[in-house]
């Protein structure tokens, strides 16, 4: 992670707003996607495309790490697999559900593989059972999800950008 580039993108953001507008008086994090560095990059070039505008994790990660979750109004400034930014988003809404008792639609909107539900359960089982045992848990059909909805403030994607890109895993 290179802070310096982090707030100078922070600052470019800022730049581009009005001197009122009231993200310049938020706090924001920065975290990459996923638990590896290809993974970031694959998953952070889908948000800055438009495609990926939704994401979810384990409760138990959190409740392990003792991290409230996600909630509306965060911003996040995406990072790539080295950690350099790449864009920023901010949270609209989080809801928990079970694994099980995810939606064909969240599926679509986390923007991944063929966009179908069944290949979000595949994707996010395997991926679920690479992080869980970290923790000392292993995934279940009832596992509850924080499932996560964003929006990309910048940098600004045209919609036909946002409809294409390649397939993650």
């Amino acid at each position: 992670m290179n802070p310096d580039a982090i707030a100078q993108f922070w600052q470019a953001y800022l730049a581009i707003l009005p001197p009122d507008a009231p993200h310049r008086q938020v706090r924001y994090i920065a975290e990459s996607f996923g638990d590896n560095p290809a993974l970031a990059d694959e998953l952070g070039a889908l948000i800055r495309q438009g495609r990926k505008t939704a994401t979810c994790s384990a409760l138990w990660e959190w409740e392990a790490e003792g991290t409230p979750i996600p909630q509306p109004g965060l911003i996040t400034i995406v990072l790539d697999g080295p950690g350099q930014p790449l864009c920023i988003i901010e949270t609209t809404e989080v809801t928990v559900r079970a694994y099980n008792e995810v939606a064909a639609a969240f599926a679509a909107a986390e923007g991944e593989g063929d966009r179908s539900l069944a290949s979000w359960r595949e994707a996010h089982w395997r991926y679920f059972s690479r992080v869980l045992p970290r923790i000392g848990r292993a995934p279940t059909e009832d596992m509850p999800l924080v499932c996560e909805h964003f929006r990309l403030l910048y940098p600004l994607v045209s919609a036909a950008s946002a409809q294409g890109g390649a397939d993650a895993d």
